[in-house]
Formats: C-alpha cells, sequence, structure tokens
C-alpha cells in the first residue's frame, strides 16, 4: 500500500512549496506540486497607467526583479508602438546578463550545492589533498590554495564545535548518499564563500544602470538613466571602468571555479543523469538574456544574432527543433484554485487570459491537498504548448542551442557527454538541469564580455549617448486600443509578459513565468507538471524523515514559487514532520 508523505516547505528556494508524495519500497510512485502562496499581482496591473506596470510586476518577486520590469516594459513599448535607441536596449542586455549569471551562481552555491555537499564532512579534509583534488578536476580558480582551505577549514571546526550551525542548521549530514569525498566537501564550502562574495560584485552592474538592486528602475522607451562620461552625477567613465572590471571578474569565476565544480560533482553523482526527468518538451526563444517583441519571432531586439531560433523541442525527439507558434501557448486551472468565465476545464490564451482566485481547499492547517473532491490542490496555472507539459529553463535553452549547432554550446555540451559517457537524452534529468546552468553561464558570460559590453563602449566612442525614446511618451500618441507582447529568456527560463491598453489605461495584464511553466499541477487530460512529473514513477526516496533525493530534484529546476503565483497558509500537519535544510 502506498504511504503518503508531505515536504513542505521546500526550502532553498524563494517562496512557499509543498509536495505531497506517495512512496512504495523507497521508490515514490506519485507526486503533487503545491503552490500554497496568492498574491494577484496581474490583477494589481489593471486600470494603471502602462509606464508605470514596470514598477508593480518587478514586486512579483525580490529575487527576479529586473527581469520582470524589463519584460513589461518590452510588452508595453509593443502596445503603443516605442522602439528604444540601442543603447537603451544594450544596458537591458546589460543587466539581464548580469542578472542571469548572479542567479546562476546563487543557486548553485546557495541553493542547491547542499543537496550535494556534506558540509560537516569537509571538517575532515587535509587542505594540502584539497589543492591537489582542485587541480585534478582543472579548477583554476585563484584562491585555490593551501592556505585559504586550511583557514575554511578551521573556521568550520569552531562552527562544529560551538555547536551552533548557523546556515548549516538542519541539514541533512547523516544521510547515506552523500558521496563526496572530504577534499572534495572542503573545496565546495570554500567556493560557497567565495561565491557569497562574487554575488556581491556581479550585481553591482544593475545598481549602476537602476539605481538600486533589488527592484532597479527601468523606463518605457528606454533606460532611467543617462550617459555622460565626463559627469559625476550621471553613468560617467569611472562607473564604466567598474563595469568592465566586475564584467572580467564575472567571466574568471564562471570559467575558473563554478564550471568545474558542476562537473566535478555530476560526475560523483552520475546516476542523477538517469534521474528526474519531466516530460521530453522543451521551449526556448534562444540563448540567454534573448528577447523577442511582439509575434514577429524572425528578429530579436536583444544583441546579435547567434544563429538559434525560437522553437521547441518536442515528445522526446532531440534531433530537431520546430518553430515556436506562441498561439499554441495555453494555460489551464483544471488543478488551481481559479476560476474562468468560460468554465474550468479550458485553457486560455495569454493574451486573454483571467486571474481569479477561487480557493476551494480545506481549512488550514491540513494534512493532504491532493485528493480534493475538485482535483484542485494549487494556487499554481498549468501552462501548456500546444497540450503539452513543457520544459522551460537552462535546459531548454542549451538543447535548442545544441541541437541548432551553437558551436560554444557544442563543445561544451560535448565535453560533458564524452566525460560522463552519456546521450543528450539523459540531459533531461537532475543532473541534466544541473550541469545547464554552468554550460550556459561559460557561454553567457563570453556574450557579455565580448559582445554586449564592447559594443555598448563603441557606440559611446561614436558619441551615442542615446537612452531614451521620448516619441511615444505622451497618451495622446498612443492608440485607443492595442495589444503588447514580449517574451524574454532569463535565469529560470522564458517569461512572457502579455499587456492590453484601452483608453490609457491597463486592461488586462498576465505574465506567464519560467516556474509556473514548470511547477503548475495536472491539466484537465491528467497531465502531470514538470516538477511532478519529475518526481513521479520510480524517483528514489531512501529515507522519508531525511527527504534530500527530493530536493535535488525539486532544486534542479530553481524553484521561484513568489513568479509563479502572482498569503501565506499556516504550516499544515504532515504524516512525518521534515525540516529541510
Amino acid at each position: 500500500m502506498a504511504e503518503r508523505i508531505v515536504v513542505d516547505p521546500i526550502t532553498r528556494i524563494e517562496g512557499h512549496l509543498r509536495i505531497e508524495l506517495e512512496t512504495e519500497n523507497d521508490k515514490i510512485t506519485d507526486a503533487w506540486s503545491e503552490t500554497t502562496q496568492y498574491r494577484g499581482i496581474e490583477d494589481i496591473c489593471r486600470g494603471r497607467d502602462p509606464r508605470d506596470v514596470w514598477a508593480f510586476v518587478g514586486r512579483i518577486c525580490g529575487v527576479c526583479t529586473a527581469v520582470h520590469s524589463i519584460a513589461s516594459v518590452h510588452a508595453v513599448e509593443d502596445a503603443i508602438g516605442s522602439r528604444p535607441p540601442e543603447q537603451a536596449q544594450l544596458i537591458r542586455d546589460m543587466v539581464l546578463s548580469s542578472q542571469e549569471l548572479h542567479d546562476h551562481v546563487v543557486h548553485f552555491y546557495h541553493l542547491h550545492a547542499l543537496d550535494w555537499v556534506n558540509v560537516v564532512a569537509a571538517a575532515e579534509a587535509d587542505p594540502k589533498k584539497t589543492v591537489e583534488f582542485a587541480q585534478s578536476i582543472g579548477s583554476k580558480w585563484k584562491l585555490n590554495s593551501e592556505e585559504k582551505f586550511t583557514q575554511v577549514k578551521n573556521t568550520l571546526q569552531e562552527i562544529l564545535d560551538s555547536g551552533q550551525l548557523s546556515v548549516f542548521t538542519n541539514g541533512y549530514w547523516e544521510h547515506p548518499d552523500y558521496r563526496l569525498p572530504p577534499e572534495a566537501n572542503l573545496m565546495a564550502v570554500s567556493h560557497y564563500l567565495d561565491a557569497l562574495q562574487f554575488q556581491r560584485s556581479i550585481i553591482r552592474i544593475n545598481t549602476v544602470f537602476g539605481g538600486k538592486n533589488p527592484h532597479p528602475n527601468f523606463l518605457v522607451g528606454g533606460m532611467a538613466c543617462s550617459i555622460d562620461t565626463e559627469k559625476s552625477e550621471t553613468v560617467n567613465q569611472v562607473q564604466i571602468d567598474k563595469i568592465r572590471q566586475w564584467i572580467e571578474e564575472i567571466h574568471e569565476f564562471v570559467n575558473d571555479c563554478y564550471l568545474p565544480d558542476a562537473l566535478a560533482i555530476m560526475g560523483v553523482y552520475k546516476d542523477y543523469f538517469d534521474i528526474g526527468a519531466a516530460a521530453p518538451n522543451f521551449l526556448a526563444v534562444g540563448m540567454a538574456g534573448t528577447a523577442y517583441v511582439g509575434h514577429d519571432l524572425q528578429q530579436p531586439v536583444s544583441l546579435g544574432d547567434d544563429g538559434v531560433r525560437p522553437g521547441v523541442i518536442l515528445d522526446g525527439d532531440y534531433s530537431k527543433v520546430h518553430p515556436l507558434d506562441p498561439d499554441l501557448i495555453k494555460e489551464y486551472i483544471s488543478s488551481a484554485w481559479f476560476s474562468y468565465e468560460e468554465g474550468n476545464d479550458v485553457g486560455l490564451h495569454p493574451s486573454v487570459g483571467e486571474t481569479t482566485a477561487d480557493y476551494t481547499g480545506p481549512e488550514p492547517p491540513y494534512e493532504w491537498l491532493a485528493h480534493a473532491d475538485d482535483g484542485r490542490y494549487t494556487f499554481s496555472k498549468a501552462p501548456r504548448y500546444d497540450g503539452r507539459p513543457t520544459q522551460v529553463g537552462p535546459i531548454s535553452r542549451v538543447l535548442s542551442a545544441y541541437i541548432q549547432g551553437h558551436k560554444r554550446t557544442k563543445e561544451l555540451v560535448d565535453s560533458a557527454l564524452k566525460k560522463y559517457d552519456i546521450k543528450v537524452s539523459q540531459l533531461n534529468s537532475t543532473a541534466g538541469r544541473t550541469l545547464a546552468r554552468a554550460v550556459e553561464s561559460v557561454t553567457a558570460a563570453e556574450k557579455l564580455r565580448d559582445e554586449i559590453f564592447p559594443k555598448f563602449i563603441d557606440n559611446l566612442r561614436g558619441g551615442d549617448f542615446d537612452v531614451f525614446d521620448k516619441t511615444h511618451w505622451e497618451p495622446s500618441s498612443w492608440p485607443e486600443e492595442a495589444d503588447g507582447f514580449a517574451i524574454v529568456e532569463v535565469a529560470r527560463g522564458c517569461l512572457s509578459h502579455w499587456v492590453t491598453v484601452k483608453d490609457k489605461k491597463v486592461a488586462n495584464y498576465q505574465a506567464v513565468v519560467p516556474t509556473t511553466w514548470l511547477a503548475g499541477g495536472r491539466d484537465p487530460e491528467g497531465n502531470r507538471g514538470p516538477y511532478e512529473e519529475s518526481l513521479a514513477g520510480g524517483h528514489p526516496l531512501v529515507d522519508p524523515k531525511q527527504p534530500l533525493e527530493v530536493l535535488r530534484t525539486i532544486h534542479s529546476f530553481d524553484p521561484c514559487m513568489a513568479c509563479g503565483v502572482h498569503l501565506l497558509d499556516p504550516e499544515g500537519n504532515e504524516i512525518f514532520q521534515v525540516m529541510t535544510e
């Protein structure tokens, strides 16, 4: 008989995610992804001046702040006919790049690494052998020294001796499936600390151009920053020189530290290339940072043409990328606490989407949500592409770029496939999603350093300081009724914003975000969402009281539940009380 297990909350993510499971013989047989938070920011946008909406949707999340605002200004510009100058678009490209690289590094080291790295065991390592281990995996990181590793080991030992593990409290450090040798653990803990410092530097790019972070400032028609290399109160030469330095630091860290670490750790957990597969359908409009405005998907507004076109991989056929048709995107609510005017089993295209909360679940605290009488158990809608559950994110972008022959992506992926002796299809897995982020960090850092920033500088040298299109700023220049659409590749996946403007105000607004694609529940046909599918059907779970395997797979998607739900219920009563790390 199946045993019911609840993991609530899933931690080291943004927002509130509850996973309900049925298990037999140390295997998960079924799973339900439950978003227990609702905010309704899309409804807050209605009736607003469309020039202000970026500031509201930027508050969907405290992590993904800039990406929603950029998607919003693009969508509004599409509706009113504004076309920002090239320098403004390049600034947006730099902001998106820095945000994405920041996100990937934070995800790997601070959210996901502790699923693979035993922090307590790192205290047993020999610092000298740790240097040798780092060299053996090809890590050229400048802080790989016996002195640094000794310092980290001593600090860690002091923490262990104190009995106060701080951020490492409640870890499953006695779990039998931690496999790294002590030296690998010590190296990873040291790099965990290095990444804390790194993330402080990288995000300063956003503060230069946006004034602050989180929630930097943006502007419909351009960017809310002026450029004059000679003036202290504008983006000037001093700040530009600092940006150049930070970009070099980004490139150094992801190449010398992040990628070798990810390759080495996933090599030890190679069986996870056969664990955690979700529906083999993938959607991406390009590589990291690619942005399209409007339904014409022939030319992105973001910099460059790398030959990677918007497309979808369908039904596990990794030989072909089909052209993307945005009209085939629909959102379903048959398993969600929402209601549609036409009925809850229809799918709505985002351009006419509705966000009307309709909670029918039990009064908290609750023990089990999955088998409610009406089949609803989450506040996340269920997007589908042509009726299919579809993955988005780094794995989708990397696979799409690989199949379409992007040279640098093929080099990195082919090297990993050879190293692990695996097939492309095995990248649809827990380990594959983790590896894809590291691969993408390298290509994104190279594009930022070698293409986006140099183009921005070349334009400055040519006297181009223009960052604002004022021709459509005044509402009198707008059509009486217009629709706008933008689709952008951000850290967690494909993000699209859809706006309808009537009588100079927002009449309808919808955001279809990466986590909604991934965390949504069943559709009317009973198809599970990607989180659910990745766990159901035989995923390992040795000890329900230490659901480390579940964390590994769910964290590989990098959940951001605040984005996915647009009030937190009190904690329910579980069969097992689980404290996640």
